[in-house]
C-alpha cells in the first residue's frame, strides 16, 4: 500500500470566488474546476486551508490573472461588496452541507484536528480585502460572529482601510502609504477578537502600520521573496524577518508571476524556482514561521503541480532539496496550527 501524503494546510486558494463567477463549478464531481476538487484535495494530502472570500472587479468576472491591467484595481462599493461577500459565505457554508460530512467550516484549532483525524476538509473563511465592512466596523463583528476568522485589509486595489499594491505593475511611490485611521481601528478591532489580519496585498509602509499596532503575529499568507521576484506583492528581506521576529507566519504562493525573477504568467515554470523561495523564506523568517499559501484556482501555477493532487511533487521536490521530515511537517502542518492557535481566542 502507498504512503499516505504529508498533511497540508494551506493559507490561502480562491474555490469560493470562482465558485461565484462559474456557477458551473462543482466541487464534489471536479466539473469545472482548476486546482481544487474533493478528489484533488483527497489525493494532495490537503487536510485544511483559508478559504477566501473575495469580490472581483465587477460582476461576473474573477481577479485579473491575465496581466492586462498593470496597476492597482478600481475600488467597488460598500453596497455591492457586502452582497457578494454574504453570498459567498452562504455558498461556503451550503457546499459544507452538502458535502455529507466531508467538508466542516471551522473556527477553532480543535475542529481542525477533529477534521483531520476523521479525513475531513477543514474549511476557515478568510476575507480577502474589506470592502465590505463600513468604517463603523459593524459587519466584522457580524461577520466574526458568522465564523470569519481571518481577513486582509486589502486585495490589489485602494480601500477605506489601506492601500494595496498592483498585482503585475509597478507600485507608484505615491501610493506607498499605510493605514488609514479607519484601517488602525479595523487592525485593533481585529485583534481584540483574535482574528488573523493578513498583511498579503497590503503596501510596506501598511505593513509597518500594522506592525507598529498589534504586536501580535504578522501573517503574509500568500507571498513571496522580493528579492527574488521583484515585485510590489512579495516582501522584503526585512519584512520576512520581522514576521519571524513576531511569531508569525509567511505562506509559499505558487503563483507564477510571483515566483519568477521575469514575473511571467508561465506554468513552465521549474519547482526549483519554488525551492530557491522556500529556501529564502526560510532563511530570513525561520522555519518555524514558514508555510504554505497556494494561491490553487485564484493564479496561474507550474504545471508540475497542476491542481492539489500535484501537491505531494513538490513535497518529494523539499526532501530532495534537503528538507528534513520535521521541516516539512512545519510547513506544510504546524506552523499553519501553531499560529492559528496563537491568534485565534
Amino acid at each position: 500500500m502507498a504512503d499516505a501524503p504529508v498533511a497540508i494546510f494551506d493559507g490561502h486558494n480562491d474555490l469560493v470566488g470562482r465558485m461565484f463567477v462559474d456557477p458551473t463549478i462543482d466541487f464534489f464531481s471536479g466539473q469545472g474546476t482548476v486546482h481544487i476538487s474533493w478528489d484533488a484535495l483527497r489525493a494532495g494530502g490537503m487536510v485544511g486551508g483559508l478559504f477566501a472570500l473575495f469580490v472581483p472587479p465587477r460582476d461576473g468576472e474573477g481577479g485579473d490573472t491575465d496581466g492586462s491591467s498593470p496597476g492597482v484595481a478600481p475600488p467597488v462599493p460598500l453596497e455591492r461588496a457586502r452582497r457578494v461577500v454574504f453570498s459567498q459565505f452562504a455558498a461556503l457554508t451550503r457546499l459544507a452541507e452538502r458535502s455529507g460530512g466531508r467538508l466542516k467550516v471551522c473556527g477553532s484549532v480543535a475542529e481542525i484536528d477533529a477534521c483531520r483525524r476523521d479525513g475531513v476538509v477543514a474549511a476557515i473563511p478568510h476575507l480577502e480585502g474589506a470592502e465590505a465592512i463600513s468604517a463603523g466596523l459593524d459587519e466584522l463583528d457580524v461577520l466574526y460572529h458568522a465564523g470569519l476568522r481571518s481577513i486582509g485589509p486589502v486585495w490589489s486595489r485602494h480601500n477605506r482601510f489601506a492601500r494595496g499594491v498592483p498585482i503585475y505593475g509597478n507600485l507608484d511611490p505615491r501610493d506607498d502609504r499605510g493605514l488609514s485611521s479607519a484601517g488602525r481601528r479595523l487592525v485593533a478591532r481585529c485583534h481584540d477578537l483574535g482574528m488573523v489580519v493578513d498583511l498579503s496585498h497590503m503596501t510596506e509602509a501598511g505593513f509597518w502600520d500594522v506592525a507598529r499596532i498589534d504586536r501580535g503575529p504578522l501573517v503574509a499568507s500568500h507571498s513571496n521573496a522580493r528579492v527574488l521576484s521583484d515585485c510590489p506583492r512579495n516582501l522584503s528581506d526585512r519584512q520576512l524577518a520581522a514576521i519571524g521576529d513576531s511569531g508569525g507566519l509567511v505562506g509559499l504562493n505558487f503563483a507564477t508571476i510571483f515566483l519568477r525573477s521575469d514575473r511571467a504568467v508561465n506554468a513552465d515554470t521549474p519547482l526549483q524556482t519554488m525551492i530557491d523561495h522556500l529556501r529564502h523564506l526560510v532563511d530570513h523568517a525561520g522555519v518555524d514561521h514558514v508555510g504554505l499559501g497556494s494561491d490553487f484556482d485564484g493564479a496561474v501555477i507550474p504545471r508540475d503541480i497542476g491542481t492539489a493532487a500535484g501537491l505531494p511533487r513538490f513535497v518529494e521536490a523539499m526532501r530532495t532539496a534537503g528538507f528534513s521530515a520535521e521541516e516539512i511537517e512545519k510547513i506544510c502542518w504546524g506552523n499553519w496550527r501553531r499560529l492559528l492557535q496563537q491568534v485565534w481566542r
